[in-house]
């Protein structure tokens, strides 16, 4: 494990959570919790940074004692939404538009045939019964274990704004759906946090970093030194842009070239070990 001793003590953590943050049992693991104690004690902020949509992200900070660990903010969606957790509240949101969704998933149709389409939205707060959160095609198959969509036509996927298309081909690499889809470029930020068939389309320049950004600016928290935590291509953008990116052992080869250290992986408290170097 290749670190930088040199680098002060943190005022910023944002962390991945699948494959990073929580083991394969999605538990956060004692050892973890104990360092993120700590540091959030000494006054770090601790942000969690994650494709997930807000309604799924109290199922990681509910393994926390509120009162030792203080999550107040997430960066959900690949950074389209940033999401006070504190009092349930969307503090921004970038969408992509109903004609522009339109066309991407023509697109996507054409390239990467027989694929699924679903579209995940976003409201006030993480379960604002106004809006459908996730929307999907007639036999739309989940690349997670807890699907929770509402299934409708394939037009009406496109009526409203949305903050991620989902382009869905089991069987098929996430990386070669994103080459194929690489012609949209132009009108979409293309990523993935699985290898396991699916894409993620969002607004252009929409990602982590962007979302940390933003929430920042929103909030004035203090960012003067960062450190960040990421295993998928969706935590690139994220790795580069703060002061010291670290990707698991097991990560994707592009979280790899990204970071500037290398941990171990997410079942061997691979966010524990690089923080207890500030925090033990």
């Amino acid at each position: 494990m290749n670190h930088t001793p040199e680098l002060p003590r943190p005022t910023l953590i944002a962390s991945d959570v699948d494959g990073t943050l929580i083991d394969d049992a999605n538990r956060v693991s004692a050892r973890t919790a104990s360092v993120l104690t700590n540091a959030v004690g000494s006054g770090t902020e601790f942000v969690l940074a994650t494709g997930r949509p807000p309604r799924w992200i109290a199922e990681v900070t509910d393994q926390f004692d509120p009162s030792a660990v203080r999550v107040r903010y997430a960066v959900c969606a690949n950074g389209a939404i940033v999401y006070d957790v504190e009092h349930d509240r969307v503090l921004s949101a970038a969408t992509l538009g109903p004609d522009v969704l339109r066309h991407i998933g023509s697109v996507a149709a054409e390239l990467i045939p027989g694929c699924g389409i679903a579209a995940e939205r976003v409201g006030r707060s993480a379960h604002d019964a106004a809006t459908p959160p996730f929307v999907a095609t007639a036999g739309y198959q989940h690349a997670w274990l807890n699907p929770d969509h509402v299934e409708v036509g394939d037009d009406e996927i496109y009526e409203a704004p949305a903050v991620k298309l989902l382009v869905r081909s089991p069987g098929m690499a996430s990386a070669e759906m994103a080459q194929r889809l690489s012609v949209l470029a132009d009108l979409t930020q293309i990523t993935f946090s699985t290898d396991n068939g699916l894409v993620e389309l969002s607004l252009p320049d929409t990602h982590k970093a962007s979302g940390l950004r933003k929430l920042v600016e929103h909030t004035g928290i203090d960012a003067s030194t960062t450190v960040a935590f990421g295993d998928m291509p969706n935590d690139v953008e994220m790795l580069t842009w703060v002061d010291h990116g670290v990707a698991m052992g097991h990560a994707h080869p592009a979280a790899l070239a990204a970071a500037n250290e290398i941990t171990v992986g997410n079942n061997d408290d691979g966010v524990a070990r690089v923080l207890e170097r500030w925090f033990g």
